[in-house]
């Protein structure tokens, strides 16, 4: 997929997957820095020790909106930048469904899907992606979801018939 693309490409790519991301390592450090950032100290996330002796999951394991919201990261990593986008706006997702926990340490990356790309207004563009989150050498995905963002950009660079 070509790093850069135009406004005119993107409804040629509806149906691909147009990104899939690096790799990243949820290590405990994170996971501490965002149960700190969103008051959730439960222990199967904070507490290695505690974690691996009561717990199904032998050590602590990432929050699952931690695990949501990788997803930013992942797609500035990924996506093709769109040259007429002035902005872009998190609409938000019609389906989230957590499938698998991310245990402390493990690597994870995004795939994702366009699924529909479709123009609103003067200067925008709809998009939805499916995507889903892989767990490395795990079967089943962290989670998958459908996410929606609106592409803004100048009404002068609509393409034509659009």
């Amino acid at each position: 997929m070509p790093r850069e693309i135009s406004l005119s490409d993107v409804a040629g790519l509806v149906g691909q997957e147009i990104g899939l991301s690096d790799w990243i390592t949820v290590d405990q450090s994170m996971i501490d820095a965002f149960a700190g950032a969103t008051n959730d100290h439960q222990f199967i996330h904070v507490d290695p020790a505690r974690a691996a002796a009561e717990s199904p999951f032998g050590g602590t394991i990432a929050h699952g909106f931690l695990t949501l919201s990788l997803l930013s990261t992942m797609n500035y990593d990924c996506l093709p930048v769109i040259r007429e986008q002035t902005m872009g706006i998190n609409y938000g997702f019609d389906r989230i469904r957590f499938m698998s926990p991310v245990k402390c340490g493990k690597r994870i990356r995004g795939h994702f899907v366009l699924t529909e790309a479709r123009f609103r207004g003067a200067g925008m563009m709809m998009t939805t992606y499916d995507i889903s989150i892989e767990i490395e050498n795990e079967r089943k995905p962290a989670l998958t979801a459908t996410w929606i963002t609106i592409v803004q950009f100048d009404p002068k660079d609509r393409p034509e018939g659009v």
